[in-house]
């Protein structure tokens, strides 16, 4: 180890006041008031889109970053199949000769992105810049090229807001959770040091936690912070231990909460950020030609769902051995990008709601406007509840026509299905005042399902496992499945709606739709003793809607007659026909 050339054994000055280790984090001043806090972060919650970099020697492995590398510290969570001397080894074989830090600015900048953040040190204590503290970066390896300074040179360059990731935790220390972690932390806040002093301004810094416990002299930790980086976003996880969750905040130093791999729930209060990766796999290193990614739609409704609940999406990717983000992984980025270039300005700029997120999609407001994202019509008309505002006119982003009809009570949006986007129907309502004025309400509630709760069956379910039997698609929750084995190359599932029943319409949600399982299915019913189809469709989505001319059944199933592996959906729902509700109810009857 080289000599640390930030000590803080002393304390450091925050808010007026010294600081120490043993100080309670609720009690620590910043000296900040609430409307300077909201106008240094207001830049952060504006942008909503950002782009996560998990990046290391670990990628000549294709696993996972830190968690991958075997315990070397009973402390320490990883248990990974990498032994320790061949993975604190691979630093010797990591040259990343086609890195080009402007190229990956530039690919933020295409898809949209507003920042970007790389794990500038991981758990495994790896550090991307030329650090005095550590030899073990990137300096020591055959590429010799600070990474943070390049990239940090070519975001300011392209006016692109940067942060770094940064773990306090070091899972190859010795010292880390010891009698001895004082002589870690003098090396932890000597990194955090330079990696704050040598690169001129940085907009966000993101720490980590691994549920073990936060021995991290946060006090001073964050008196180094703010002393060297005034302006710098903060996140959550520097004061998170044992039992805490990334939803919370537990000093006020932390700016925003991290929601990790789901998008948060809706939060106009308190900001947060849902970091969520591109990989099909959902790892955040480079998973390797195999790994794949999640569909462009899958990627979008992300950003959607994040923005509708007044949250930021950080979303990652993890470079090849060779410096390159994967043709596969730029390619999404670059579709979200035009797709942003379209609609950005239902996403930048805005606040979550009044319409809290639901199954029909999500609203964002701006000024004196609503934008409806709506992403499943449940029926031909949406209804929402009523608003304490005037709707002055109505456009379709997306392209087409709008009827809007409020009253005190509903407001009711009818798209023609023609005119209906098959990812997202953006409609933009016009107000008489500020849409910030009006308080958040509840998502419009969807009339029940008339499978939800029925019997079902399938032909076929995963290994026999009653967590994915034939009933969890039809209990009307959209965290539960169906699933059929691996290799299963068709596979019905059968509905006993319990008597003769008027169907006319179907949504059908699929379990990970980015791996295009489903390519040719029907809907049919049982009728003269044999099954008829009413509606047949290609290449099952996210989640589908359809409507068919109206039958009357008992017995209905969703026929897959083609997958390329086992089908999974999340909800099989199917309602009367889109019609007059006191007629639909005579043929329930």
């Amino acid at each position: 180890m080289k000599k640390v050339v930030f000590l803080l054994t002393a304390g450091l000055v925050v808010g007026g006041a010294l600081t120490g280790a043993a100080e309670p984090l609720k009690t620590l001043q910043t000296g900040e008031t609430n409307e300077q806090r909201a106008a240094r972060i207001q830049w952060w919650r504006q942008a909503r889109f950002g782009m996560f970099i998990h990046w290391g020697p670990v990628s000549l492995k294709e696993t996972e970053i830190s968690w991958s590398r075997a315990n070397s510290n009973p402390k320490c969570p990883n248990n990974g199949p990498i032994p320790v001397e061949v993975y604190d080894n691979l630093y010797r074989r990591f040259h990343p000769v086609k890195f080009d830090a402007r190229q990956w600015v530039a690919l933020a900048r295409e898809a949209g992105m507003k920042y970007m953040i790389l794990t500038a040190k991981h758990c495994d204590g790896f550090l991307l810049w030329d650090s005095k503290v550590d030899d073990y970066n990137i300096m020591h390896t055959p590429f010799q090229r600070d990474v943070c300074g390049e990239l940090v040179k070519a975001a300011r360059r392209e006016d692109m807001r940067i942060g770094w990731y940064f773990s306090p935790m070091d899972w190859r220390d010795a010292d880390f959770r010891t009698d001895r972690n004082a002589a870690f932390l003098e090396r932890m806040q000597g990194e955090l040091g330079e990696l704050l002093t040598n690169y001129g301004p940085i907009d966000i810094l993101w720490f980590d936690h691994d549920g073990g416990e936060a021995m991290y002299d946060q006090a001073n930790t964050y008196a180094l912070v703010k002393q060297l980086q005034p302006h710098i976003i903060i996140n959550n996880r520097l004061d998170l231990g044992v039992g805490n969750s990334n939803r919370q905040i537990l000093s006020p130093f932390a700016d925003y909460t991290t929601p990790e791999q789901i998008v948060g729930g809706y939060d106009d209060q308190t900001p947060w950020e849902s970091c969520m990766t591109v990989s099909q796999r959902s790892q955040w290193s480079w998973g390797g030609p195999q790994d794949g990614v999640k569909s462009f739609e899958t990627c979008l409704n992300m950003l959607i769902r994040c923005a509708g609940g007044d949250g930021n999406l950080l979303l990652n990717v993890g470079p090849t051995p060779s410096g390159e983000i994967a043709p596969e992984q730029a390619d999404i980025l670059r579709k979200m990008g035009a797709w942003l270039a379209k609609y950005g300005e239902s996403i930048y700029g805005t606040r979550g709601g009044p319409f809290r997120p639901g199954r029909y999609g999500a609203s964002t407001r701006k000024g004196k406007t609503i934008y409806l994202h709506i992403q499943r019509w449940a029926d031909n008309v949406l209804t929402l509840p009523g608003i304490p505002t005037r709707i002055e006119s109505g456009t379709v982003l997306t392209g087409g026509q709008v009827t809007v009809k409020q009253s005190d009570e509903t407001i009711e949006i009818s798209v023609p299905v023609a005119d209906r986007d098959p990812i997202d129907t953006i409609v933009a309502l016009k107000l008489d005042r500020q849409a910030l004025e009006i308080a958040p309400v509840e998502a419009p509630a969807e009339r029940p399902s008339l499978t939800t709760g029925r019997k079902a069956k399938a032909s076929n379910v995963y290994q026999n496992n009653t967590q994915y039997s034939a009933d969890k698609a039809v209990d009307g929750n959209l965290e539960t499945r169906w699933a059929s084995d691996a290799g299963v190359k068709s596979a019905w599932l059968e509905i006993d709606l319990g008597r003769p029943t008027v169907i006319g319409r179907a949504v059908i949600e699929q379990a990970y739709p980015e791996l295009q399982r489903c390519r040719q299915y029907a809907i049919e019913y049982w009728q003269d003793g044999h099954w008829t189809a009413c509606y047949r469709g290609e290449n099952l989505g996210a989640s589908v809607a359809v409507s068919f001319a109206p039958v009357t059944a008992q017995r209905v199933r969703l026929n897959i007659a083609e997958a390329t592996d086992g089908p999974t959906l999340w909800e099989f729902s199917l309602f009367p026909p889109a019609a007059d509700q006191r007629k639909n109810e005579l043929y329930s009857q």
